[in-house]
Protein backbone atom coordinates (compact mmCIF):
# COMPACT_ATOMS: atom_id res chain seq x y z
CA UNK A 1 0.00 0.00 0.00
CA UNK A 2 1.34 3.32 -0.76
CA UNK A 3 1.56 6.72 1.09
CA UNK A 4 0.21 9.62 -0.56
CA UNK A 5 1.94 12.92 0.57
CA UNK A 6 0.43 16.01 0.17
CA UNK A 7 2.59 19.22 -0.79
CA UNK A 8 0.94 22.13 0.45
CA UNK A 9 2.71 25.40 -1.25
CA UNK A 10 3.86 28.10 1.04
CA UNK A 11 2.84 31.55 -0.70
CA UNK A 12 4.69 34.30 0.06
CA UNK A 13 2.90 37.33 1.73
CA UNK A 14 3.83 39.71 -0.86
CA UNK A 15 2.75 37.47 -3.95
CA UNK A 16 -0.29 36.27 -1.45
CA UNK A 17 -1.41 39.81 -1.00
CA UNK A 18 -0.90 40.52 -4.92
CA UNK A 19 -3.32 37.55 -5.70
CA UNK A 20 -5.84 38.35 -3.22
CA UNK A 21 -5.54 42.35 -5.01
CA UNK A 22 -5.95 40.72 -7.94
CA UNK A 23 -9.45 38.57 -7.16
CA UNK A 24 -11.02 41.71 -5.67
CA UNK A 25 -9.72 45.47 -7.79
CA UNK A 26 -10.23 48.58 -5.91
CA UNK A 27 -11.01 52.11 -6.84
CA UNK A 28 -8.46 54.79 -6.22
CA UNK A 29 -8.63 58.56 -5.21
CA UNK A 30 -5.88 60.37 -6.53
CA UNK A 31 -5.67 64.14 -5.37
CA UNK A 32 -2.66 66.15 -6.96
CA UNK A 33 -2.19 64.13 -10.10
CA UNK A 34 -0.36 66.47 -12.38
CA UNK A 35 2.28 66.90 -9.73
CA UNK A 36 5.74 65.48 -9.93
CA UNK A 37 4.97 62.15 -7.48
CA UNK A 38 1.26 62.29 -8.76
CA UNK A 39 1.61 61.90 -12.32
CA UNK A 40 4.16 59.14 -11.91
CA UNK A 41 1.31 57.40 -9.27
CA UNK A 42 -1.06 58.45 -11.85
CA UNK A 43 0.73 56.38 -14.38
CA UNK A 44 1.23 53.45 -12.01
CA UNK A 45 -2.31 53.30 -11.05
CA UNK A 46 -3.34 53.11 -14.21
CA UNK A 47 -1.00 50.76 -15.40
CA UNK A 48 -1.85 47.91 -12.76
CA UNK A 49 -4.72 45.68 -12.47
CA UNK A 50 -5.32 45.72 -8.77
CA UNK A 51 -6.90 48.86 -9.57
CA UNK A 52 -10.28 49.01 -12.14
CA UNK A 53 -11.28 52.75 -11.40
CA UNK A 54 -9.29 55.18 -10.55
CA UNK A 55 -10.84 59.04 -10.10
CA UNK A 56 -8.79 62.35 -10.55
CA UNK A 57 -9.53 65.07 -8.79
CA UNK A 58 -7.71 68.43 -9.52
CA UNK A 59 -7.83 71.95 -10.49
CA UNK A 60 -7.30 71.16 -14.39
CA UNK A 61 -7.09 68.38 -16.72
CA UNK A 62 -4.46 65.56 -16.99
CA UNK A 63 -3.55 64.05 -20.39
CA UNK A 64 -5.07 60.66 -20.49
CA UNK A 65 -7.29 58.27 -22.58
CA UNK A 66 -6.96 55.62 -20.16
CA UNK A 67 -10.52 54.06 -19.88
CA UNK A 68 -10.26 53.44 -16.19
CA UNK A 69 -9.78 57.37 -15.49
CA UNK A 70 -12.45 59.64 -15.01
CA UNK A 71 -11.47 63.42 -13.91
CA UNK A 72 -13.31 65.50 -11.74
CA UNK A 73 -12.18 69.31 -12.10
CA UNK A 74 -13.12 70.95 -8.62
CA UNK A 75 -12.66 74.21 -6.68
CA UNK A 76 -10.66 72.99 -3.56
CA UNK A 77 -12.40 75.82 -1.82
CA UNK A 78 -16.09 74.14 -2.26
CA UNK A 79 -14.55 70.57 -1.75
CA UNK A 80 -17.90 70.13 0.50
CA UNK A 81 -19.90 70.32 -3.00
CA UNK A 82 -17.85 66.97 -3.98
CA UNK A 83 -18.41 65.09 -1.09
CA UNK A 84 -20.29 62.35 -2.74
CA UNK A 85 -17.56 62.21 -5.19
CA UNK A 86 -15.00 60.98 -2.50
CA UNK A 87 -16.18 57.56 -2.81
CA UNK A 88 -13.49 54.49 -3.22
CA UNK A 89 -11.18 52.47 -1.56
CA UNK A 90 -7.96 54.06 -1.39
CA UNK A 91 -7.56 57.89 -1.62
CA UNK A 92 -4.08 59.39 -2.25
CA UNK A 93 -3.31 63.47 -1.52
CA UNK A 94 -0.29 64.70 -3.62
CA UNK A 95 -1.40 68.28 -3.22
CA UNK A 96 1.45 70.92 -2.27
CA UNK A 97 2.85 73.82 -3.22
CA UNK A 98 5.90 76.18 -2.74
CA UNK A 99 6.45 79.71 -1.69
CA UNK A 100 7.35 80.91 -4.86
CA UNK A 101 4.37 79.40 -6.47
CA UNK A 102 1.92 80.37 -3.43
CA UNK A 103 3.29 83.70 -1.86
CA UNK A 104 0.26 84.54 -0.41
CA UNK A 105 0.59 82.36 2.58
CA UNK A 106 -3.09 81.87 3.47
CA UNK A 107 -3.25 80.65 0.05
CA UNK A 108 -0.31 78.35 0.71
CA UNK A 109 -1.75 76.93 4.03
CA UNK A 110 -5.09 76.22 2.75
CA UNK A 111 -2.98 73.69 -0.26
CA UNK A 112 -0.74 72.31 2.27
CA UNK A 113 -2.87 72.36 4.96
CA UNK A 114 -6.47 72.80 4.73
CA UNK A 115 -7.33 71.00 1.36
CA UNK A 116 -6.05 68.00 2.38
CA UNK A 117 -7.20 68.16 6.11
CA UNK A 118 -10.59 68.43 4.67
CA UNK A 119 -10.16 65.44 2.16
CA UNK A 120 -9.25 63.26 5.49
CA UNK A 121 -12.59 64.13 6.82
CA UNK A 122 -14.42 63.18 3.79
CA UNK A 123 -12.44 60.32 3.31
CA UNK A 124 -13.52 59.08 7.18
CA UNK A 125 -17.30 59.82 6.38
CA UNK A 126 -17.88 57.84 3.22
CA UNK A 127 -15.43 55.20 4.59
CA UNK A 128 -12.57 55.28 2.38
CA UNK A 129 -10.68 52.46 3.72
CA UNK A 130 -7.07 54.17 3.44
CA UNK A 131 -5.52 57.56 3.63
CA UNK A 132 -1.91 57.85 1.69
CA UNK A 133 -0.16 61.64 2.41
CA UNK A 134 2.82 63.01 0.47
CA UNK A 135 4.38 64.90 3.32
CA UNK A 136 8.15 66.07 3.59
CA UNK A 137 11.27 65.04 5.44
CA UNK A 138 11.43 67.23 8.85
CA UNK A 139 7.92 67.87 9.38
CA UNK A 140 7.10 69.03 12.49
CA UNK A 141 4.68 71.79 14.02
CA UNK A 142 7.62 72.33 16.54
CA UNK A 143 9.90 73.48 13.45
CA UNK A 144 11.17 77.04 13.22
CA UNK A 145 10.47 76.83 9.33
CA UNK A 146 7.74 77.47 7.97
CA UNK A 147 7.35 74.82 5.40
CA UNK A 148 8.66 71.98 7.55
CA UNK A 149 6.08 73.61 10.35
CA UNK A 150 2.97 73.62 7.87
CA UNK A 151 3.59 70.06 6.93
CA UNK A 152 3.91 68.84 10.38
CA UNK A 153 0.38 70.78 11.40
CA UNK A 154 -1.26 68.92 8.74
CA UNK A 155 -0.19 65.32 9.50
CA UNK A 156 -0.60 66.01 13.33
CA UNK A 157 -4.27 66.96 12.82
CA UNK A 158 -5.03 64.75 10.10
CA UNK A 159 -3.49 62.02 13.11
CA UNK A 160 -6.69 62.93 15.13
CA UNK A 161 -9.48 62.79 12.80
CA UNK A 162 -9.13 59.42 13.42
CA UNK A 163 -8.67 57.17 10.36
CA UNK A 164 -8.29 53.49 10.13
CA UNK A 165 -5.39 53.45 7.65
CA UNK A 166 -2.89 56.86 7.68
CA UNK A 167 0.04 56.59 5.52
CA UNK A 168 2.39 59.75 5.71
CA UNK A 169 5.32 60.03 2.94
CA UNK A 170 8.08 62.11 3.99
CA UNK A 171 10.31 61.71 1.24
CA UNK A 172 13.64 64.26 1.16
CA UNK A 173 14.68 66.40 -1.77
CA UNK A 174 12.95 64.90 -5.36
CA UNK A 175 14.32 63.52 -7.96
CA UNK A 176 12.48 63.24 -11.41
CA UNK A 177 11.54 66.22 -14.29
CA UNK A 178 8.68 68.56 -13.40
CA UNK A 179 6.89 70.25 -16.31
CA UNK A 180 8.65 73.69 -14.71
CA UNK A 181 11.97 73.39 -13.71
CA UNK A 182 13.20 74.65 -10.06
CA UNK A 183 16.14 75.91 -10.29
CA UNK A 184 16.68 75.87 -6.48
CA UNK A 185 15.36 72.64 -6.33
CA UNK A 186 17.74 71.45 -8.92
CA UNK A 187 21.17 72.66 -7.33
CA UNK A 188 19.37 70.69 -3.81
CA UNK A 189 19.18 67.82 -6.31
CA UNK A 190 23.14 68.18 -7.29
CA UNK A 191 24.26 68.64 -4.23
CA UNK A 192 22.12 65.82 -2.07
CA UNK A 193 23.44 63.38 -4.96
CA UNK A 194 26.88 64.34 -4.28
CA UNK A 195 26.65 64.07 -0.59
CA UNK A 196 23.79 60.82 -0.36
CA UNK A 197 26.68 58.27 -0.20
CA UNK A 198 28.03 60.26 2.41
CA UNK A 199 24.50 59.67 4.60
CA UNK A 200 24.46 56.62 6.76
CA UNK A 201 22.47 55.41 9.68
CA UNK A 202 20.37 58.47 10.96
CA UNK A 203 21.28 60.88 8.01
CA UNK A 204 20.35 57.73 5.63
CA UNK A 205 17.05 59.48 5.26
CA UNK A 206 17.99 63.05 4.28
CA UNK A 207 19.26 61.00 0.78
CA UNK A 208 17.44 62.37 -2.26
CA UNK A 209 15.01 59.83 -3.80
CA UNK A 210 13.14 59.50 -6.74
CA UNK A 211 9.80 60.58 -7.21
CA UNK A 212 8.87 57.08 -8.87
CA UNK A 213 10.11 55.09 -6.10
CA UNK A 214 7.56 57.45 -3.71
CA UNK A 215 4.81 56.75 -6.49
CA UNK A 216 5.51 52.87 -6.28
CA UNK A 217 5.99 52.85 -2.32
CA UNK A 218 2.36 54.48 -2.38
CA UNK A 219 1.02 51.74 -4.69
CA UNK A 220 2.93 48.63 -2.64
CA UNK A 221 1.36 49.77 0.58
CA UNK A 222 -1.74 50.26 -0.61
CA UNK A 223 -2.41 46.45 -1.44
CA UNK A 224 -1.56 45.98 1.82
CA UNK A 225 -4.54 45.85 4.95
CA UNK A 226 -2.35 47.59 7.43
CA UNK A 227 -3.79 49.51 10.01
CA UNK A 228 -3.12 52.44 12.37
CA UNK A 229 -0.55 55.28 11.07
CA UNK A 230 2.60 54.75 8.99
CA UNK A 231 5.16 57.16 8.57
CA UNK A 232 7.61 56.44 5.82
CA UNK A 233 10.80 58.72 5.57
CA UNK A 234 13.24 58.44 2.21
CA UNK A 235 14.83 55.47 3.68
CA UNK A 236 12.14 53.28 4.38
CA UNK A 237 10.26 54.30 1.32
CA UNK A 238 12.88 53.10 -0.73
CA UNK A 239 12.80 50.01 0.65
CA UNK A 240 9.15 49.66 -0.06
CA UNK A 241 9.30 50.71 -3.53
Amino acid sequence: MFKHTIFIPIINNVYFCRIQSLLMTKKAIIVGASGLIGSNLLDILLAQPEYSEVLSISRKKVKSTNTKLTQLIADFDCLEQFTDAVNGDVLFCCLGTTKKQTPNLTEYIKVDHDYPLELARIALKNGVLQYHLVSAIGASSKSSNFYTRVKGDTEKDIKKIGLKSLHIYEPSVLIGRRKKPRLVEQMAVCLMTLIGPLLFGRLKKYRAIRAGDVARAMFKQSLKNKKGVFIYTSDKIKQQA
